[in-house]
């Protein structure tokens, strides 16, 4: 791969760019990009077509249990116009826009939705809830919905990996910023856009980009809403497209386009042309991580070291946390504030409070995020420790090294190289729907039309998604 340096916007053939980054009478990279999307094959491979089935089944059942135990649930009762798209936790539907922009902020809301490391995009918060209400406002087929959400989760890694971390260091959550362009390209596919409608798609759709980590600040839970607002952008976008309304082609290039506003990086949008090369060939879904524990990824290899060391918490002197530089600003910084943080929603971002809680309760479930913080969970928090880690391996992969040392003066020190669920320690189907039906009890949703789903989605040739209206459709609570 080559790249051009951010302050000598060079081409990648070394002939010179006009103000826009772009080599007079070249391509762009959103040309590059909608050109790789469409010489994506009709049919999947088998592996990314099976994966992409579980990571869609993964977000409803996420979604449905956000929809009643989560911060966002009320969302789902705020009036709407009704519409023919499925929302989650409800029994009336909504337009695409609406569905799209509930059902994103239920499934991010958990923090339980899946990532792909790499490029620390969570992809089916945004890409699912986008998908599944343009297929349903167009009644497409299962296999287009399957297909178009893997495209996008395809579209949304390569702008992750084309600068890695860089959105998150400049202050944007990647996910939101660039879910709405891949949202959109995917949102296209569904509608069956030519090239020039998914150029126009892309152009408008990076008008929609936003989401920072500003709720860091005082626990708030608008990240959540963020997921949301990119589904709903995607679908938005498409939907202004359709009604003649066009976009820059080349929105990804220079100071003032996607990646120099958003990353600082000029020189990633060459990248991601060069990233496109390899769509249809190089499938990127296939090392997106399932989530076993509801809270901020960067915390789950730690909660599995306290785990290894397996002493009562009352035995923990002290436990120093090894943290991977680029992810402090999230899970460690202010560290006072992350020792004992405000309610027990904000500890889902606090390391040393995920640590005790582990060493506390011995798991870390979505009971532990709901009201006030645990006086002995922050009072073991106040012990744990943290230094920056240099070379550890990330983005690429989300290790963790923590050394404890016990009241009786053993030193022990656990090393995760990287965390589970992640593409070197894959779950299978049965973790898949195990987790799924999990959530789907905790929603109160049927079992038998939970069943229904999963053997619709997984079981069957082309995808058959007609359980999830009734399975979306539960009472009004109380």
């Amino acid at each position: 791969m080559t790249t051009s340096s951010p302050s000598s916007p060079s081409d990648r053939s070394g002939g010179a760019r006009d103000q826009s980054g772009v080599e007079p009478g070249g391509s762009t990279a959103a040309e590059a990009l909608v050109d790789g999307v469409l010489r994506v094959p009709a049919a999947l491979p088998a592996e990314v077509d099976v994966l992409a089935r579980r990571h869609l089944l993964d977000a409803v059942g996420v979604g449905l249990a956000a929809s009643r135990v989560g911060p966002a649930r009320r969302i789902v009762q705020v009036p709407r116009a009704t519409g023919p798209c499925t929302v989650l936790g409800a029994a009336e539907g909504a337009g695409a826009a609406d569905a799209a922009l509930v059902n994103g902020t239920l499934v991010h809301s958990l923090e339980y939705d899946d990532t792909h490391t790499g490029s620390v995009m969570h992809g089916s918060a945004a890409l699912a809830p986008a998908v599944l209400a343009a297929a349903q406002e167009t009644d497409a087929p299962g296999d287009v919905v399957v297909r178009a959400f893997a495209v996008g989760w395809e579209v949304l890694v390569r702008i992750g990996l084309a600068t890695p971390s860089g959105f998150q260091r400049v202050g944007f959550q990647g996910t939101s910023v660039a879910g709405t362009v891949a949202g959109a390209v995917a949102v296209g596919l569904v509608h069956d856009l030519d090239r020039d409608a998914l150029l126009d798609a892309v152009g408008v759709a990076a008008s929609f980009s936003a989401g920072n980590f500003t709720f860091l600040t005082r626990g708030a839970t608008s990240k959540a809403a963020q997921a949301g607002i990119a589904a709903q952008g995607a679908v938005s976008a498409v939907a202004l497209v359709r009604g003649g309304i066009t976009g820059g082609r080349s929105v990804f290039e220079g100071d003032r386009g996607f990646f120099g506003l958003y990353a600082h990086d000029g020189s990633a949008a060459g990248r991601l042309a060069d990233l496109a090369c390899d769509l249809g060939s190089r499938w990127h879904l296939v090392d997106a991580a399932f989530k076993g524990l509801p809270c901020c990824h960067f915390l789950h290899p730690f909660a599995e070291a306290v785990a290894t060391v397996d002493v009562p918490a009352d035995r923990i002197a002290r436990l120093l946390c090894r943290v991977p530089a680029g992810q402090e600003e999230v899970v460690a910084v202010p560290w006072e504030a992350k020792q004992s943080p405000a309610t027990a929603g904000e500890a889902r971002w606090s390391l040393p409070y995920v640590v005790a809680l582990q060493a506390v309760r011995g798991a870390v479930t979505l009971d532990d995020f709901v009201g006030d913080p645990d006086p002995e969970v922050v009072a073991v928090a106040k012990r744990v420790e943290q230094e920056r880690w240099e070379d550890s391996g990330y983005p690429a992969v989300f290790p963790a090294e923590i050394v404890a040392e016990l009241t009786d003066g053993t030193v022990r020190t656990v090393r995760i190289d990287d965390v589970d669920g992640n593409a070197g320690r894959p779950w299978d189907e049965e973790r898949v729907v195990a987790k799924f039906r999990d959530n789907c009890a905790r929603a109160g949703a049927d079992p038998d039309t939970s069943r229904a789903l999963v053997r619709g989605l997984l079981g069957t040739e082309v995808p058959d998604l007609t359980a999830l209206r009734r399975l979306a459709a539960l009472p009004t609570p109380a």
